[in-house]
């Protein structure tokens, strides 16, 4: 018998929209500013990382100001992108999120991002996404950490263990494990190939909420039996 999470918990950047690109640009426009290189290679490390854990980074690489004023810019810049460019949802995202609305699923929104631009994104989503945010300046641990999800479930009224993770960084894969959720993998820049997802899907393109439910019944079950923690 199908058993539906009570809940599925979004991942924002590169998982509901393609923005590390802009992060991408607005680290190495910054790191240049101060005299110092920025490789793909380095940038690739940062993807799902709190915003202060990165300020750290680029401090090391001569970025001589205050982390706060750090994650200041950083922000400002990729809102202007967002502002500018667009915002890129990633393939399917969007229409999952729907169809787990239609499906009576409830949803909400974990990222490491601030608030405010977590809102511009959640902003321009022509339906009423997520019930709730949860932004990096709202936790004291960012991911890997499981406090960001665990405050998710709280506010969701919830046991974590009765919702569903999606991510496509190391980093909120550990955070979505560790919390005791279901988490599935969509991997974007970096393989997630070994770090502990219930299940990889190469796409979201497609999808749709039956799918969800029956990953999470599935990985339930094994659980259940005691093939998986």
């Amino acid at each position: 018998m199908s058993q539906k999470p009570r809940a599925v918990l979004w991942d924002m950047d590169g998982t509901l929209v393609d923005t590390e690109p802009y992060w991408m640009a607005a680290e190495t426009t910054l790191v240049e500013s101060f005299g110092g290189t920025w490789s793909h290679e380095q940038a690739l490390q940062l993807v799902g990382n709190g915003l202060m854990d990165s300020a750290a980074v680029l401090r090391a690489v001569g970025v001589d100001m205050p982390p706060e004023a750090i994650v200041e810019k950083l922000t400002d810049d990729v809102r202007h992108s967002l502002v500018t460019q667009g915002v890129p949802f990633r393939p399917g995202a969007k229409e999952l999120l729907r169809d787990l609305h239609s499906a009576g699923i409830r949803t909400a929104l974990v990222t490491m991002s601030l608030r405010r631009m977590a809102l511009s994104v959640v902003d321009l989503i022509e339906f009423d996404a997520f019930e709730h945010i949860v932004a990096g300046d709202d936790v004291e641990h960012p991911k890997p950490h499981p406090a960001p999800y665990l405050q998710a479930a709280e506010l969701l009224e919830i046991d974590i263990t009765d919702a569903l993770v999606i991510e496509d960084s190391i980093t909120g894969l550990r955070a979505g494990t560790a919390s005791g959720a279901v988490t599935l993998g969509v991997p974007h820049m970096i393989p997630l190939d070994g770090y502990g997802a219930h299940a990889l899907w190469p796409t979201l393109e497609g999808r749709t909420a039956a799918d969800v439910i029956d990953l999470y019944t599935t990985t339930k079950a094994a659980q259940a039996e005691g093939a998986l923690r």
